[in-house]
Formats: structure tokens, sequence, C-alpha cells
């Protein structure tokens, strides 16, 4: 008897992902299910019966169910679940190796030849189980559809006589195969067979052993995170034969427990991909064994497969390209349209996701194309792939206990997730799976947390802490502190409690300041000058160590305030000291004089360039203050080149700047008669920036108008045609730099 397994709580949320579970559902018939789910395009079902005891009076089944993957990263978003018990113990997360859900009762299924036939020499099938046939037309010459199967009999029972079972077998025209049943005497064959082979896939043939490119680990979810309970499965595989187009054939879906009634096992059926003629759009199993690529680390394959019926021909699809992933920027760029060569039967096309640093998971990309069948139908077949740019890694860490303080701490963390091996970073700048930590001073009770990030081959990181908690009894528990004055008359004074004495070893006190210089081996330390003060205590068990700082009775403080800090130069600038408890003033001015006083009064002082005015305010030769300000001193003048007064010198406009005021002039007469002299009329302008022109005829009709530095008449009207001679009046605005202007108005005369 198979010995049933349970794992520890540490095992079961090992791998902490992010994905959500599937959804099961038992509420549609078999007949809805198979109409309105599984069927795609190019194929009509009949005559659609289940080969169980119904559930509930409306014939729906615990073990006939629909499943939606949502937002978890199960390759198939959809479709139909046949399970060895109920739908609902497929669904996430995978907490139990030896997962069995037969309550209540599931549909039974009689020993089933065919099953047997799959797997020679086993004992006859136990009750749980389901077989779900029906009739079938396809409207081309191939029939297709996507499954993937998973058991919790994986990994620990591949190879053994717990061979659960499960298989599509297929009887109709042109079919012929081992598999007997009334009415169909050329027999019929399974479809649920390794790519490339006649063998059947199940648990013995498919596992980490055997043919291991078509299976997927879920051990705690390694391969599809929460998102289902079996502990392995197959990658997705599609199921196809040759039919002949408008025919009715009959299939049949059956799943059953082997040996025992334990351990469930169930294959899911992809929504609209039972369909004929198409011409399919497979995603290739990634490395990491799902419909899924991460960015800057794996890399998928989507393949384009062809009806058999055009294989000697030239094709030429077109697909389209949706989702929500932008290729050229989430992924390479891809050809179409695609051309199939005659004895060609399949295109694989390579897509690389790029690296962007953005956190935009559950992009896509999904592919479409759509042929037409020889029977006339249209069908349309999809693919998609979802790019992941976020991998869960779970980092498992030791937390420590620590009585004393000075402890060295030897913690570890291992990490699990997709694509190891993993390189480990702690904080502070070792690496490793392990790392000694010292415990922080002046933290005696409490906790110490130190941050490591793991990272994969791929580059992915997740942080996690360690915790060292605190608790040790030797403690300083209060430091008496008397302020100092300028002279060195402060004090300091420890106080501890908890410690531990021996005749061989009692309590030792060593008191430093800042400067590193040693203070008395005692608990009070006097005659000393404000500034830090550290003292270390030493036990027979532990030592602590702690700080005071000795403040200052009334410090020097400088203190001064100007009269202006930017000016043009010369800047004349009154400087007002106001600083306390001081003496003597030490002034630089950084305009190259400098002085020392011993009042506070005001100080004139004038900056042709900028500086920092500084102040030293000394209470005795050996205790000051200093204040340092700013003085930004600009050189004043016109800024812009097109004035009269322009200094290149000049860093700030003082608005000075003068401009030159324009003058124009005007002639009285003008021959347009093509000889090179004066053939157009003109304003003769000094200091224009631009000048507007009007040209009227002597009943007031406009017959030029022209803005421009030089506007001219070239005698035209404004339909193109020549001006007749006589006299005609123009006025004109003449703008100058600073936007002055000019007007003038006058009579001209042409002559041809």
């Amino acid at each position: 008897m198979k010995k049933k397994l349970l794992l520890s709580i540490s095992a079961l949320f090992t791998s902490m992902y992010l994905f959500a579970q599937i959804t099961v559902s038992n509420t549609q018939t078999a007949t809805q299910l198979v109409q309105n789910v599984l069927m795609g395009f190019g194929v009509t079902a009949s005559n659609i019966s289940v080969n169980g005891v119904p559930f509930s009076a409306n014939n729906v089944y615990p073990n006939i169910t629909y499943f939606n993957a949502g937002t978890t990263s199960f390759p198939i978003q959809s479709g139909v679940l046949l399970t060895t018990g109920n739908g609902s113990g497929a669904v996430g997360p995978n907490s139990s190796g030896s997962f069995t859900a037969n309550s209540p009762a599931t549909p039974s299924v009689a020993t089933d030849p065919h099953l047997n036939a799959i797997i020679p020499g086993t004992t006859p099938l136990p009750t749980n189980g389901v077989v779900l046939e029906f009739d079938f037309v396809p409207a081309g010459d191939t029939i297709s559809f996507k499954y993937m199967f998973g058991s919790d009999e994986y990994p620990e029972y591949a190879n053994s006589s717990f061979n659960d079972a499960f298989g599509f077998f297929l009887w109709g025209p042109g079919i012929s195969g081992p598999y007997v049943l009334a009415g169909y005497p050329n027999g019929g064959q399974t479809l649920a067979v390794i790519p490339g082979t006649t063998i059947p896939v199940t648990i013995n043939t498919v596992n980490p052993t055997q043919n291991p490119t078509y299976y997927n680990n879920n051990l705690n979810g390694a391969a599809y995170g929460s998102a289902i309970q079996y502990d392995g499965t197959t990658v997705l595989l599609s199921a196809n034969a040759s039919v002949q187009c408008g025919q009715t054939y009959h299939i049949k879906l059956a799943i059953c427990n082997v040996s025992d009634q334990a351990f469930d096992s169930g294959v899911f059926l992809q929504a609209n991909s039972f369909s004929s003629e198409a011409v399919q759009v497979n995603v290739a199993p990634t490395v990491a064994g799902d419909t899924n690529v991460y960015e800057g680390c794996t890399q998928a394959n989507i393949s384009f497969i062809r009806p058999e019926a055009q294989i000697n021909d030239t094709l030429i699809i077109n697909y389209s390209i949706a989702g929500t992933a932008i290729a050229g920027v989430d992924y390479n760029t891809l050809p179409n349209p695609l051309t199939f060569l005659p004895g060609e039967d399949t295109i694989t096309l390579n897509i690389n996701p790029i690296q962007d640093n953005i956190s935009d998971n559950n992009e896509y990309v999904e592919i479409t194309v759509t042929t037409i069948s020889q029977c006339g139908d249209t069908i349309v077949s999809k693919g998609t792939l979802y790019i992941v740019d976020t991998i869960p890694i779970n980092i498992v860490e030791t937390d420590k206990l620590v009585k004393c303080i000075n402890d060295s701490v030897l913690v570890t963390a291992t990490a699990t997730g997709l694509f190891p091996p993993f390189t480990y970073n702690w904080q502070g700048g070792q690496t490793g799976t392990t790392a000694y930590f010292p415990t922080v001073q002046n933290a005696l009770t409490g906790t110490l947390n130190y941050i490591v990030t793991a990272t994969n081959s791929c580059g992915y990181s997740a942080v996690d802490t360690v915790t060292i908690t605190l608790n040790q009894t030797l403690i300083v528990d209060t430091i008496l502190m008397g302020p100092a004055t300028c002279d060195p008359t402060g004090y300091v004074s420890a106080m501890i409690q908890g410690q531990t004495t021996t005749p061989q070893h009692g309590v030792y006190y060593q008191w430093t300041n800042a400067a590193g210089n040693n203070g008395p081996t005692a608990s009070v330390w006097d005659q000393i000058p404000s500034g830090w003060y550290y003292i270390h205590v030493e036990d027979a068990v532990c030592t602590v160590e702690d700080s005071v700082f000795v403040d200052i009775m009334n410090p020097p403080v400088a203190n001064f305030t100007v009269s202006t800090t930017s000016g043009c130069s010369p800047l004349n600038v009154t400087i007002s000291n106001s600083s306390q408890n001081t003496t003597t003033y030490a002034w630089n001015f950084g305009n190259g004089n400098s002085t020392t006083v011993t009042n506070l009064d005001p100080i004139n002082q004038t900056f042709n360039a900028s500086g920092t005015i500084q102040l030293i305010a000394s209470q005795s030769p050996t205790c000051s203050d200093t204040m340092e300000v700013a003085i930004t001193v600009n050189i004043c003048g016109c800024t812009d080149p097109s004035a009269t007064n322009y200094n290149s010198a000049a860093t700030v406009d003082d608005g000075s700047c003068t401009y030159p005021f324009p003058s124009a002039e005007a002639p009285n007469v003008f021959t347009p008669d093509g000889d090179g002299a004066n053939d157009v009329f003109f304003i003769s302008t000094k200091n224009a920036t631009n000048i507007e022109l009007t040209i009227l005829n002597r009943w007031g009709h406009k017959m030029f108008e022209g803005s421009s530095l030089n506007p001219a008449w070239n005698g035209k009207a404004q339909n193109g045609s020549d001006a007749i001679e006589g006299v005609y009046f123009y006025k004109y605005t003449v703008y100058g730099p600073n936007n002055q202007q000019v007007e003038g108005e006058g009579f001209l005369q042409l002559v041809r």
C-alpha cells in the first residue's frame, strides 16, 4: 500500500510566490463544457455522454469542471478539467505531496479496456474517475487540442504500479489502431502521445527520469507558484490527428486512478483548442517550463504549424499581434508575414524579452492566425506568451538570542526560487550563506537587524532581515554630567547595575575622550572641558560601553549682520556685531582688509569684488566661535549688445541701455521697365528692425502690402498684372531696435 506523506510547515511555505490560485467550478453540465468551453473553430460536437453517476440531478459532475487560471502563472488560462477526485482538489497551493479529494463521492467508471490497454500489466482500475465521450464533425483534414496532465503521484511514484491512466481515444473514417470499439472495425488510436512517438503519455513515461523535457516539477509551487495542488505536470502538449473534412468521428476522454484511489490526478484541456484545419500557434516550453518568459533571463519560441493538406504548397500567412507588451520595447520585433515553402510544416519565431527595469508584470503577447479550411470555414488560432519582470525568491534565515553584547554572532541564510545558483550580500559587505556580526554597543536589550540580499543567476534579487535579540544583564544605568566653562571645570560619573563579579574578576572602568586620550580607571572623571566622553565597563561576564556629552556654560557666540549681501560694484556694506559672551573680535573682511577690536561698534567696508566676511569672537585664547557671511559683488551696466552703451564686462543689467532711433527716406518716382535700374519701389532706412509698407492706387485699392527688413513693390497689381502709369499713394511704419516707430506717407510716380 502507498504510504501517505506529510510535509512539514517549513516545506509548505518554502516558496513564497506572489501568484494566486486557479479557480474551479462545477456549475456547468458536461454538454455545456464541451460545447461552450472546449470546442474551437472548425469543429461541431454532438451526442455528449458521461460514463458516471451524476453529482446532482442537473447532470453536473464534481470531476468534470471548468477552471480559470486568473492572474496565476499556470500556462492554460481556462478550460475543462477531468480529475480522478473532485476538481476542487486541483486548486493550489501545493500544500501536500499526497492530496486526495474523493468526498463527496465522485462519478464512478468501471474497469476501462482502453485505459487498461495503455498501461498493460497493472491491476484493474478502481472505481473513481471519469469518461467523457462525444461525436464531432471536423471542417478540415486535421484535428487538434492542447492539454496538460498533472498528478500528486509525481514524483515519488513515477515508474511504479501507481501509474494513474488517462487517454484521448479517436475512432472514425481513416483512423485505425489497437483500441476496439463497436461500429468501428478498423479500431482507434490514442492522441495523448509523447511528441514524435506513439508512446502514450503516462506517469511512467513522462517524469523526472523518463522524457524529462516534457515534465515540470511543482513541489512547493516550484513551477506555478500557488496556482495548483499537483506535485508535477507535463508541459503544455498538443493532441493531433489527420481526419476527413465533414465526416463524423467519435472521441473518448478518460482518466482514472490505478492500484488505489489515493493521490489525485487531473488533465487540463485548453478552452477553444479543440479545432480543425487552423494554422496552429504553439508557445514552446521555456526554461521555466511554461508560457512565461523573464526579462533579461529566458526566451521562448512560438511555432506556426500548418495543416497537412497544405504541406506541398507555398503558403503565406499574415498574423496579428496583440497584448499589453510592445514590440521593440518589451520584446524583439518579429517578421510578418511568414512564408511556408513546399514541404515545410513549421516556422518558429524566437521571442526575447527586453530588460527595461520597469515593474510591469502580466504583460503578454498574443498572436492570432486566421485561415480558411477545406470546407470553406474561417478558423482562428491563437498563442499567448506572458512576459514577467519579477521572480519570487524566498530567503530562510536564522535569528539569534545574544546574552553578552560583545559576542560575535554567526547567522545564516539560504534562498529558493527560479534560476539558481544564488549569491548573497550582507549588510556591511560580507558575502556567502553565512556571516559574522558583532552586536552593536548601546543596545543592551531589544533587537538588531541585519539585511541580506539574495540574487539569482539572472540578476533578480530578494531582501530579508536577520534579527539578533539582545538580553544582557550588565548595563550602564545612569551617567551624570557637570557642565564646564571655557576652563576645564566639568565632570562625568557612570552608575551601573546588573554586574557579575567573582573573586578573580571585579568591575573595571575606563574613560576615553573624543581625542582618544584615556582618562581614569574609575567611575568618575572631573576637571574636564566640554566634549564627548566614553566609558567602557567590564565585569566577569560581559562588557558595556556608553557615552555622554559635557556641555559648556555661557559659551562664546559669534554673530553679526550686514546691511546687504549683494549689489553693484563698488558695494558699501555696514557690519553690525551682536556676539555674546565674548571680548575680542578678529575680522577678515574678504576684500583685503582685516582688523582685531574689543568693541561691538559697527564697521563700514567697501567691496569691489565678491568675498567672505569672517568673524572669530573669543572668550579666551582657547575658547572662541566663528561666523561667516558671503558678499556678492556684481558689475552693473547695459548687457544688450544692440544698445549704443553696451558694456561687455557687465554681469547685471541696470536698465541703462540706450538705442539709436530709426530713420526712413522714400523716393517719389520709379520705373519698373525691367532694365535693371530703379525697377522696384522701396524705403531706405537706418537702424531698422522691420518695415511695414502699403501701396494704394488713386481709388484707394491696395496694390501692395509687405512686412520685412526690405519690402519692395515691383509695379504689379495683386493679381500679377502690370500697374498702369500714374500717381500712387504709399504709407510705411519703420520699427527700431527698442520698438521705436517712424511713420510716413506720400505719393510716388510710376513711369514705364
